[in-house]
């Protein structure tokens, strides 16, 4: 990389509580930014990039880490410190939580044999995680870029989203797509059950309905709705239901369809049936949600 084209960066960052918090980053210019940040070992890295790409730099520029448009990132060392070194690329954003590993245990600490890197074998071992970021978690994320209410609730404000980050974070369901499980011994039915899912999907606007799907991949209805729950973590409705939520929000924030033609692509007749379908998934309307984008 050039060095000559490397701006300095800045980052906004609110302290939520003692050990806790968030860091709003933005390169909205046509250089690349550089975020640096001391952070030492008793901390928790949780990254978000909801725009663009960053490379999170370490060990002074010998090991590096990419993070792309709408992936996380988890970093956690207790044997050492890891410093922020983030080379942000031109029209990126990226999120951040910060929180102390003892903070952290004290909000999980019923579930450290589900969260593995807090169980007894793991706690003093280095942990990395990188995935997608969900949709409800793009949506707070989102909100965080764009927060525009009184000064004096910031940190309230702040402090509410970045405790739903965590809980969307290490929501068991969203991490349910593992196409394997031990009720689906018998491999045909797992193919049976994916290839539910793609008739699902391919036909959101006007799905089929539960036992005409299980006419179509030759399985009986109680071992549909099993395996699919199983495997996919969900009701297949419930599934089908996330899955166009994602799609429209995808659709609105393209900006090439207004808020009636994105509910008829993804099978509502009806406007209103859409936005109270957007609003119970995401908690907003369409339209507010493209004016939290655009403001």
């Amino acid at each position: 990389m050039d060095l000559k084209n490397v701006a300095k960066g800045s980052f906004e960052e609110t302290q939520v509580e003692d050990g806790f918090f968030v860091l709003i980053c933005q390169n909205e210019g046509a250089l690349v930014k550089v975020v640096q940040r001391e952070i030492d070992s008793n901390f928790i890295q949780f990254h978000f990039c909801l725009k663009g790409s960053s490379k999170f730099m370490f060990n002074e520029g010998r090991y590096a880490l990419d993070i792309l448009e709408e992936n996380s990132l988890l970093l956690y060392n207790p044997q050492r410190d890891l410093p922020i070194h983030l080379e942000m690329q031109p029209n990126s954003w990226l999120v951040s939580i910060l929180i102390s590993i003892k903070k952290f245990h004290g909000l999980f600490s019923q579930e450290a044999d589900y969260i593995t890197f807090l169980s007894d074998d793991n706690k003093d071992k280095k942990y990395y995680k990188d995935g997608k970021i969900s949709p409800s978690s793009a949506i707070v994320l989102t909100q965080l870029m764009h927060y525009n209410l009184n000064a004096s609730i910031k940190n309230l404000y702040f402090k509410g989203k970045a405790y739903e980050l965590l809980s969307l974070y290490f929501n068991r369901n969203e991490d349910a797509n593992i196409e394997q499980c031990p009720f689906l011994v018998d491999e045909t039915n797992v193919i049976k059950i994916r290839k539910a899912k793609d008739i699902i999907i391919s036909r959101m606007a006007e799905p089929p309905t539960l036992q005409e799907l299980s006419d179509e991949i030759g399985l009986n209805l109680k071992k549909l709705k099993e395996g699919f729950k199983q495997i996919y973590g969900d009701t297949v409705y419930s599934f089908l239901f996330d899955y166009k939520m994602e799609v429209a929000r995808k659709l609105l924030e393209s900006g090439a369809h207004n808020v009636n033609e994105v509910g008829l692509k993804v099978g509502y007749s009806t406007s209103s049936h859409f936005i109270s379908a957007f609003k119970k998934k995401f908690g907003t309307t369409p339209k507010k949600y493209l004016m939290s984008l655009s403001s």
